[in-house]
Protein backbone atom coordinates (compact mmCIF):
# COMPACT_ATOMS: atom_id res chain seq x y z
CA UNK A 1 0.00 0.00 0.00
CA UNK A 2 1.36 3.40 -0.98
CA UNK A 3 -0.98 5.39 1.29
CA UNK A 4 -0.15 6.94 4.66
CA UNK A 5 -2.59 8.94 6.77
CA UNK A 6 -1.69 11.36 9.56
CA UNK A 7 -3.22 14.31 11.43
CA UNK A 8 -2.32 17.69 10.02
CA UNK A 9 -3.25 21.29 10.90
CA UNK A 10 -6.20 22.51 8.85
CA UNK A 11 -4.15 25.52 7.74
CA UNK A 12 -0.99 23.73 6.60
CA UNK A 13 0.00 24.34 2.99
CA UNK A 14 -0.92 20.78 1.99
CA UNK A 15 -4.28 20.86 3.80
CA UNK A 16 -5.15 24.21 2.21
CA UNK A 17 -4.23 22.98 -1.28
CA UNK A 18 -6.38 19.88 -0.81
CA UNK A 19 -9.28 22.01 0.53
CA UNK A 20 -9.06 24.23 -2.56
CA UNK A 21 -9.05 21.20 -4.89
CA UNK A 22 -11.97 19.60 -3.04
CA UNK A 23 -14.10 22.74 -2.93
CA UNK A 24 -13.38 23.61 -6.56
CA UNK A 25 -14.54 20.15 -7.67
CA UNK A 26 -17.77 20.01 -5.66
CA UNK A 27 -18.65 23.62 -6.40
CA UNK A 28 -18.06 23.25 -10.13
CA UNK A 29 -20.14 20.06 -10.18
CA UNK A 30 -23.03 21.84 -8.45
CA UNK A 31 -22.95 24.89 -10.72
CA UNK A 32 -22.62 22.78 -13.87
CA UNK A 33 -25.61 20.68 -12.82
CA UNK A 34 -27.84 23.55 -11.70
CA UNK A 35 -26.71 26.54 -13.77
CA UNK A 36 -24.66 25.11 -16.64
CA UNK A 37 -21.51 26.96 -15.63
CA UNK A 38 -18.42 26.59 -13.48
CA UNK A 39 -17.87 28.46 -10.23
CA UNK A 40 -16.96 32.11 -10.74
CA UNK A 41 -13.50 32.92 -9.32
CA UNK A 42 -14.94 35.43 -6.83
CA UNK A 43 -17.48 32.87 -5.58
CA UNK A 44 -14.78 30.26 -5.19
CA UNK A 45 -12.47 32.54 -3.21
CA UNK A 46 -15.29 33.77 -0.97
CA UNK A 47 -16.50 30.27 -0.11
CA UNK A 48 -13.04 28.79 0.43
CA UNK A 49 -12.17 31.66 2.78
CA UNK A 50 -15.48 31.35 4.66
CA UNK A 51 -14.95 27.68 5.55
CA UNK A 52 -11.54 27.80 7.19
CA UNK A 53 -11.73 24.39 8.85
CA UNK A 54 -10.70 25.80 12.23
CA UNK A 55 -13.23 23.48 13.90
CA UNK A 56 -11.09 20.53 12.77
CA UNK A 57 -8.63 20.93 15.63
CA UNK A 58 -8.26 18.91 18.83
CA UNK A 59 -9.83 18.28 21.19
CA UNK A 60 -13.16 18.68 19.35
CA UNK A 61 -12.07 17.82 15.82
CA UNK A 62 -9.26 16.68 13.60
CA UNK A 63 -8.15 16.84 9.99
CA UNK A 64 -6.28 13.92 8.47
CA UNK A 65 -4.22 14.16 5.29
CA UNK A 66 -3.59 11.11 3.17
CA UNK A 67 -0.45 10.87 1.13
CA UNK A 68 0.07 8.53 -1.78
CA UNK A 69 3.76 7.75 -2.30
CA UNK A 70 4.51 10.86 -0.23
CA UNK A 71 2.29 13.20 -2.31
CA UNK A 72 -0.64 14.94 -0.53
CA UNK A 73 -3.58 13.18 -2.15
CA UNK A 74 -6.62 13.28 0.14
CA UNK A 75 -8.29 14.44 3.32
CA UNK A 76 -10.97 13.54 5.83
CA UNK A 77 -11.94 15.29 9.02
CA UNK A 78 -14.43 15.32 11.85
CA UNK A 79 -15.88 17.69 14.39
CA UNK A 80 -17.68 16.65 17.55
CA UNK A 81 -21.31 17.74 17.87
CA UNK A 82 -23.42 18.42 20.95
CA UNK A 83 -22.32 16.36 23.93
CA UNK A 84 -19.41 14.86 22.00
CA UNK A 85 -20.92 11.42 21.44
CA UNK A 86 -21.63 12.23 17.78
CA UNK A 87 -19.00 13.28 15.27
CA UNK A 88 -19.69 14.81 11.88
CA UNK A 89 -17.40 13.67 9.07
CA UNK A 90 -16.36 16.32 6.58
CA UNK A 91 -13.87 17.10 3.82
CA UNK A 92 -13.63 13.54 2.52
CA UNK A 93 -11.69 13.97 -0.70
CA UNK A 94 -9.18 12.14 -2.86
CA UNK A 95 -7.51 13.82 -5.81
CA UNK A 96 -8.98 12.44 -9.06
CA UNK A 97 -5.74 10.85 -10.28
CA UNK A 98 -5.47 8.84 -7.01
CA UNK A 99 -9.06 7.57 -6.93
CA UNK A 100 -9.45 3.82 -7.10
CA UNK A 101 -6.29 3.21 -5.07
CA UNK A 102 -7.99 2.58 -1.70
CA UNK A 103 -7.34 6.01 -0.22
CA UNK A 104 -10.94 7.04 0.43
CA UNK A 105 -11.76 3.96 2.50
CA UNK A 106 -8.47 4.31 4.37
CA UNK A 107 -9.18 7.98 5.16
CA UNK A 108 -12.73 7.25 6.33
CA UNK A 109 -11.50 4.42 8.55
CA UNK A 110 -8.80 6.62 10.02
CA UNK A 111 -11.22 9.47 10.73
CA UNK A 112 -13.66 7.03 12.36
CA UNK A 113 -10.85 5.79 14.60
CA UNK A 114 -9.82 9.36 15.49
CA UNK A 115 -13.43 10.29 16.32
CA UNK A 116 -13.79 7.17 18.48
CA UNK A 117 -10.60 8.14 20.32
CA UNK A 118 -12.15 11.59 20.93
CA UNK A 119 -15.21 9.96 22.53
CA UNK A 120 -17.66 9.67 19.64
CA UNK A 121 -19.90 6.61 19.39
CA UNK A 122 -21.72 7.72 16.22
CA UNK A 123 -20.60 9.33 12.97
CA UNK A 124 -22.89 11.43 10.78
CA UNK A 125 -22.34 13.19 7.47
CA UNK A 126 -24.21 14.97 4.72
CA UNK A 127 -23.75 14.88 0.97
CA UNK A 128 -25.51 15.69 -2.27
CA UNK A 129 -27.38 13.40 -4.63
CA UNK A 130 -25.00 14.20 -7.52
CA UNK A 131 -21.95 13.01 -5.57
CA UNK A 132 -22.66 9.40 -6.49
CA UNK A 133 -19.10 8.23 -5.79
CA UNK A 134 -19.31 9.50 -2.22
CA UNK A 135 -22.72 7.90 -1.68
CA UNK A 136 -21.41 4.55 -2.94
CA UNK A 137 -18.37 4.78 -0.67
CA UNK A 138 -20.46 5.51 2.43
CA UNK A 139 -22.89 2.70 1.68
CA UNK A 140 -20.00 0.26 1.14
CA UNK A 141 -18.50 1.32 4.49
CA UNK A 142 -21.71 0.71 6.46
CA UNK A 143 -23.34 4.15 6.51
CA UNK A 144 -27.13 4.24 6.27
CA UNK A 145 -29.42 7.09 5.34
CA UNK A 146 -30.86 8.95 8.31
CA UNK A 147 -32.74 12.10 9.25
CA UNK A 148 -31.07 15.48 8.67
CA UNK A 149 -28.69 16.52 11.44
CA UNK A 150 -27.99 20.00 10.03
CA UNK A 151 -29.51 22.67 7.82
CA UNK A 152 -26.72 22.95 5.24
CA UNK A 153 -28.31 24.54 2.16
CA UNK A 154 -26.67 22.18 -0.34
CA UNK A 155 -27.11 18.99 1.70
CA UNK A 156 -29.61 16.56 0.21
CA UNK A 157 -28.79 13.30 1.94
CA UNK A 158 -27.69 12.46 5.49
CA UNK A 159 -25.95 9.30 6.64
CA UNK A 160 -24.99 7.81 10.00
CA UNK A 161 -23.02 4.89 11.38
CA UNK A 162 -22.50 3.55 14.88
CA UNK A 163 -18.82 3.51 15.77
CA UNK A 164 -18.20 0.14 17.43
Amino acid sequence: MNWTVAPEPYDSADALALWRAYYTEVSDRWYLLHEGRRTEPEELEREIAAATGSELTPPTGRLLVGRYAGEPAGTAGFRLLGDGSTAEMTRVFVRPHRRGTGGAALLVGAVEEAARAAGATRMVLDTRADLVEARALYARLGYGETEPHNAEPTAELWFAKTLG
